[in-house]
């Protein structure tokens, strides 16, 4: 039976009111609760939010904890910033952006907003989108001075225009998450815009395509580098940067393993290595010499994720494909194909990197395994 101290409960949110950062305390009604409310300093109600506000400073956030500490659950998940540093990827400067050449009348991001992406050390692309998605949001309010006096009105109301400019859905969450770093990360206040709503994500089928499709793919690409490319990406099921990002060294011929750091959301795992992939790995080498990336360009440097997917369309031309095909493709095959031929889900979703096996749950629904089998009501008679 739960006591009476596990039903009470504070949730502390970051808001923002008349040009100062407040605290707000959201609980449900309790004699006890309320009249400990009554002996914090400055505190007010806020018809807006719907909670007690009380000036955020380190004094008040102590007393706060001291006061109800005993008497209640105080949830402060999302108050206070929690987003691991992504301590092994290699560092970034965005140095670029800093001394770009001022455009009359372009509002750009601060200064803050470089410095935390560089000491989180997201990566470059992430860095980009982040840094574009904001100046497009703030360039829009230009009339608001003050950042932080922008609230979820102001926020929506860019929103809605994304939709009715016809931004995709991507693209309005990738807006959503440029601002939420600003005001959650940049400036420490972790769910600040709890209010704000995200489109809703759309259960699209992954696209597939048959093992004769894939095959015909290998056998009609006749540059052994190009064909070592397709048919990595398929039969390990890799995404296509952790495909630039490979190394000679993470090849384990003697483990018939592949080796895949930092993967999305910076997780190493390990996934299948062909054998019939491994000779013409093989051969590949001996060609072309790699020195550091298993994929190089004419100056060394890393192959480019353009030309990764410009061999992939190409491929799928040549062997009669119609639709248009990419490399992630590849992998949703990969995924399939596995399911079909009896692979257990929990293992498809380690060889995959997913995070939970319910991602890896989409591919039962384009899986034909047993589907074959049924008889097809038109063709009973």
């Amino acid at each position: 039976m739960e006591t009476e101290r596990s039903t009470k409960q504070i949730t502390l949110k970051h808001l923002y009111l008349k040009n100062q950062k407040m605290i707000g305390i959201k609980f449900y009604p309790d004699k006890v609760i309320q009249a400990l409310m009554k002996g914090l300093p400055n505190v007010k109600w806020s018809e807006k939010y719907g909670m007690v506000v009380i000036p955020n400073n380190k004094d008040n956030l102590t007393l706060i904890f001291k006061t109800f500490r005993g008497v209640c659950w105080i949830n402060s998940h999302n108050f206070f910033p929690n987003k691991p540093i992504n301590s092994h990827t290699e560092e970034l400067s965005l140095d670029s952006f800093r001394k770009r050449t001022p455009k009359k009348g372009w509002r750009y991001c601060p200064q803050g907003f470089y410095q935390k992406l560089e000491i989180r050390k997201y990566s470059l692309n992430t860095a980009r989108v982040y840094i574009h998605k904001f100046e497009e949001f703030i360039n829009f309010h230009k009339e608001i001075d003050d950042l932080m006096s922008i609230n979820e009105l102001d926020i929506n109301a860019y929103l809605l225009h994304l939709v009715h400019t016809q931004r995709s859905d991507s693209y309005i969450n990738q807006a959503i998450n440029a601002i939420k770093f600003y005001y959650e990360v940049v400036m420490e206040m972790p769910n600040r815009f709890y209010a704000v709503e995200r489109p809703f994500k759309k259960e699209s089928l992954p696209r597939v395509l048959s093992v004769q499709q894939i095959f015909a793919m290998i056998d009609t690409t006749h540059n052994i580098k190009h064909k070592c490319i397709i048919s990595l990406l398929y039969s390990s099921g890799l995404r296509r940067g952790e495909l630039l990002n490979l190394k000679i060294g993470d090849i384990h011929s003697d483990r018939m393993m592949i080796r895949v750091n930092e993967g999305k959301g910076k997780k190493d795992r390990y996934t299948l290595l062909s054998q019939r992939m491994l000779l013409d790995l093989r051969n590949y080498y001996r060609q072309y010499q790699p020195k550091k990336y298993l994929f190089e360009g004419t100056s060394g440097k890393k192959y480019t994720g353009s030309s990764v997917a410009k061999i992939v369309a190409r491929a799928a031309r040549q062997s009669g494909i119609r639709e248009k095909v990419t490399p992630h493709m590849l992998r949703h095959s990969f995924a399939t194909h596995l399911l079909e031929n009896g692979t257990d889900l929990r293992s498809i979703q380690s060889l995959l990197g997913h995070n939970s096996v319910k991602t890896t749950q989409i591919y039962t629904h384009v899986a034909v395994n047993g589907l074959n089998n049924i008889k097809n009501p038109l063709d009973l008679r």
